[in-house]
């Protein structure tokens, strides 16, 4: 039976058995052999996106929609075990699991990914948060590894609807990321090499993922969103292409490193430069590494692509859910960006859900 659960908010970021085929089976064969990653129950679960402090409407909302499931952002005064058990507690009450609880200081550092001053300050505290995470019993959570944040360069309409939209020729276009913003020509005054992006990447990783597997957090790395191989002077040479998540895995040897899948993102790329669609991603990796789906369509690859509603963009979106049926994926799906519509994050909610829910049926 397929666990249902569904979104109050339209944001972003944020194990059935599988047989490993010789290549999969190849990459997980040399992990450690203590470690051990914790079972999920089975079936997909469509997750909702919300507040760390919701209202009763809002809990109303997710009861009457049939809400299992959420995924949270924490303020900076709840980002401790006993904020998070809070969070957890509020959802609980009202018959919701908390599955992720995001917190935006850690998720993605440019002073990890660009070997800044503090950047072992930035690894301590991304430490704690995943012992937080493990006090709390929240064992999920996502890290994206890009240096100058996400990009856009500006707004179109969708269907009488706003959604973002990236062009490369635009003089517009910056990457934002809590608070702070980027553009070219370098963003960070100087051109950094793929070898420095991998150097600080394993650099971070040979860190994060003991206490991971000690405190039976699973890790989801986002991917570069957009898939551009270099923006403003720093390589997204990792997590833009199916040949980096494959050699990031075997550098983390970890059962607590896998990936959260943003498929608008891959979908930004094109199989050109991500290697492989959603499709073959899921059915390549499996439940066994992927454990957080994105759920966004857009309306065309890279260098230039408007987000979608989701039935509305370039991809059939229905192979991604029976890629992960298919694979007896057990983990959460979840609404990205999405356009905004007339009624606010409610309607986009019942839009979005009603979709993923058909389509999972």
């Amino acid at each position: 039976m397929y666990k249902i659960a569904m979104t109050f908010r339209s944001s972003r970021r944020d194990l059935g058995k599988v047989a490993l085929g010789g290549a999969l089976g190849a990459l997980l064969a040399p992990q450690k052999l203590h470690a051990t990653v914790h079972p999920n129950a089975p079936g997909i679960k469509l997750c909702a996106q919300s507040g760390a402090t919701p209202t009763d409407e809002q809990l109303v909302f997710l009861k009457q929609i049939g809400a299992e499931y959420v995924s949270v952002g924490a303020p900076p005064e709840m980002r401790t075990a006993e904020g998070f058990l809070a969070i957890k507690k509020r959802y609980a009450d009202a018959g919701i699991t908390v599955w992720n609880v995001g917190n935006t200081s850690v998720h993605n550092m440019q002073e990890v990914t660009l070997n800044l001053p503090g950047r072992d300050q930035k690894i301590e505290e991304y430490k704690q948060y995943i012992r937080n995470l493990g006090k709390a019993g929240i064992l999920y959570t996502t890290y994206a590894h890009m240096g100058n944040g996400i990009w856009s360069s500006g707004r179109a309409t969708v269907r009488g609807a706003s959604g973002r939209e990236f062009d490369m020729a635009s003089p517009n276009k910056a990457g934002a990321w809590d608070g702070k913003t980027w553009k070219e020509p370098l963003s960070h005054g100087r051109e950094f090499t793929k070898e420095e992006i991998w150097e600080n990447f394993t650099y971070f990783i040979k860190q994060v993922a003991p206490v991971a597997e000690e405190n039976s957090v699973r890790i989801g790395i986002h991917p570069d969103d957009p898939p551009v191989p270099v923006l403003a002077g720093v390589p997204r040479c990792i997590f833009g292409n199916f040949a980096g998540y494959k050699r990031a895995l075997e550098i983390a040897n970890s059962p607590n490193v896998g990936i959260c899948l943003c498929c608008g993102t891959w979908l930004e790329g094109g199989k050109v430069l991500t290697g492989k669609d959603p499709e073959e991603m899921i059915r390549y990796f499996g439940a066994k590494k992927i454990w957080k789906i994105h759920f966004r369509n857009v309306s065309a690859p890279l260098p230039h692509f408007i987000e979608t509603l989701m039935d509305d963009g370039y991809y059939d979106m229905s192979k991604i859910m029976k890629a992960l049926r298919d694979v007896h994926f057990d983990g959460i799906v979840i609404l990205d960006h999405s356009p905004n519509l007339l009624g606010g994050n409610y309607a986009q909610t019942a839009y979005g859900f009603a979709y993923m829910r058909a389509l999972l049926r």
